[in-house]
């Protein structure tokens, strides 16, 4: 592979070229009419008074490069400082241009083509101040990063880029070439329907070229993690682990400088914190709260309370490799184990939230509506002792250790399912870790089961299903790794027909609901408190936060 900001990866063996048509595919019509046309972005009509922001943040992020991480805690901190090509209008699914003002898709959807902001800045930061505007060099080295463990930056800073790797994208990109100053274009091995939805997710934001090069020269790459330096609306000034973090607005934002004179989040683990911080005016927006917290709030006259049923879902996941979960047969009687009835009266008082029957909850298009949940614990018992586990057996699950909407208590929740397995002979012992050990420990194969979760702003059953349940996805066969499920998700993702490409997701949960890597629990809505000077905030359709265009009254 090329060295850094050089103006094209080589392309495999095998690999084509294909030029960028100005036809494009019936699926790709409506998000390109508005891309082709450069739309308008205007910005947020400033407000008197630079009164700071306060978010009670649930969690610390992990790190300040988005494309290291795949929690929402972590994401909803990087969004603020980072910004992609393309981006989602607010409080939709609906495809808008951020850093490229237009892209175009070949029909064959194997090539794509973007062409870039000018005059876009980048953070000046006390280590850092750019000599120069975004330009293809950011964005060739920002993705040429994520598929090259051999570029020069990657040797210094070996890292796992956990979303793109899920993804597999350095096995799609057959080359990434810089047409023009501004103008960049990807090719792909094979056809990919969803490609396009991929530059709007966190991992897909832009870094500067230059600023990696003075890391590099430095020999400071791992800086880029702790240090971050972006074009979004908001840039980096200070944080302390599990307490604050401070950031301060971008002077030099091309949608205009943000009003509030600092964003802070005041970061709280307990939801009884924060929604006593909220309610106090300590804060003015809070990480979403449970169904308990929203009739102790719903009354405070300086309180409203956002709603939005998210695209989401949680489960709890098994070790593909940790005997006797990587039984087929044993997954199905833990899972029929569960008296979700039971549980969802105790987590989900206000009713709201949904069984999950599937990877992916029934907005999705190709969602298939023939699976159910079973609770039989008596044929739960007949399937363990014909695996040869009659008299049961002890494992451990993990509980949650912090709240979600989709699992508001996973202590909670792991003490009923413990209590449900023991019906049937099993005996687990609880475990829990704070959260970053929690989520290092989980991707290391530490576990036999795993309470999770996973949330996208697209109704797309790919983007559910190719990051977590592909073999792309097993980070060393502790997940779900399934050649017949690879290839309905590979078929899906290159068919442009919608009914073909629909008829293959449904056989693709049919195989999943089989083999069950996942106890499939829940799909919910997501309450947001704000206090009522807050204006601008909008939820996001994955329930996360942006802050851009926020101001306080």
């Amino acid at each position: 592979m090329t060295a850094l900001g050089s103006n094209a990866l080589p392309v495999p063996a095998g690999g084509r070229d294909y030029d960028v048509a100005v036809l494009v595919p019936r699926f790709y019509l409506l998000p390109m009419l508005c891309a082709l046309a450069a739309c308008p972005v205007t910005a947020a009509a400033p407000a008197e008074a630079g009164k700071p922001l306060v978010y009670c943040a649930d969690a610390s992020p992990e790190g300040f490069d988005p494309a290291l991480w795949d929690s929402s805690s972590t994401s909803n901190v990087t969004t603020q400082i980072f910004q992609g090509l393309i981006g989602f209008k607010r409080g939709t699914s609906e495809l808008v241009p951020e850093l490229a003002t237009a892209w175009a898709v070949a029909p064959d959807a194997r090539s794509f083509t973007f062409t870039l902001r000018p005059g876009v800045q980048f953070h000046s930061t006390p280590q850092f101040t750019p000599r120069r505007a975004m330009n293809a060099d950011d964005v060739l080295f920002t993705f040429t990063r994520l598929i090259d463990p051999k570029l020069p930056f990657n040797v210094a800073f070996p890292a796992t880029f956990v979303y793109p790797q899920s993804l597999g994208l350095a096995e799609m990109i057959a080359g990434i070439d810089k047409l023009g100053p501004l103008t960049v274009r990807f090719r792909l091995h094979k056809p990919n329907v969803s490609f396009l939805s991929y530059f709007a997710g966190s991992f897909a934001a832009i870094h500067s070229a230059e600023y990696a090069a003075q890391l590099l020269a430095q020999g400071r790459a791992s800086a880029i993690n702790n240090q971050p330096v972006g074009t979004g609306p908001w840039r980096f000034k200070s944080y302390r682990k599990d307490d604050v973090l401070r950031l301060q607005p971008h002077p030099a934002y091309w949608r205009g400088v943000q009003t509030p004179k600092a964003l802070v989040y005041a970061i709280s683990r307990e939801p009884n914190v924060r929604v006593q911080k909220l309610a106090r005016g300590e804060c003015h927006v809070s990480a979403a709260i449970r169904d308990v917290d929203i009739t102790a709030l719903s009354g405070h006259p300086q309180v409203r309370i956002l709603k939005i049923q998210a695209l989401n879902i949680s489960y709890l996941a098994f070790n593909m490799k940790k005997p006797p979960v990587d039984q087929r047969a044993v997954r199905e009687a833990l899972d029929i184990a569960i008296d979700r009835n039971a549980l969802f009266k105790v987590l989900f008082p206000r009713g709201d939230a949904l069984q999950a029957v599937s990877a992916f909850p029934p907005a999705v298009p190709g969602f298939n509506r023939s699976l159910k949940n079973d609770y039989d614990p008596a044929r739960a018992r007949r399937l363990l002792a014909a695996a040869g586990h009659a008299g049961g057996f002890a494992i451990d699950l993990w509980a949650l250790p912090i709240s979600r909407p989709t699992n508001p208590n996973g202590q909670l929740m792991a003490q009923m399912i413990q209590a449900d397995w023991a019906q049937i002979g099993v005996r687990a012992r609880i475990v829990t870790y704070e959260w970053g050990e929690y989520l290092k420990r989980a991707n290391q194969g530490e576990h036999h089961v795993y309470m999770s979760g996973w949330s996208s702003d697209i109704a797309a059953a790919d983007e559910f299903l190719t990051p977590n349940l592909t073999c792309a996805a097993s980070r060393g066969g502790i997940k779900f790794c399934n050649p017949a499920f690879d290839a309905l998700v590979e078929g899906a993702r290159g068919e442009v027909d919608e009914a073909k490409r629909l008829a293959m997701i449904d056989k693709a949960q049919v195989l999943f609901k089989q083999e069950r890597p996942w106890m499939t629990m829940a799909h919910s809505s997501v309450y947001i408190p704000v206090r009522k000077d807050v204006r601008g905030f909008v939820i996001a359709p994955n329930g996360s936060v942006d802050f851009e265009g926020v101001v306080r009254d």
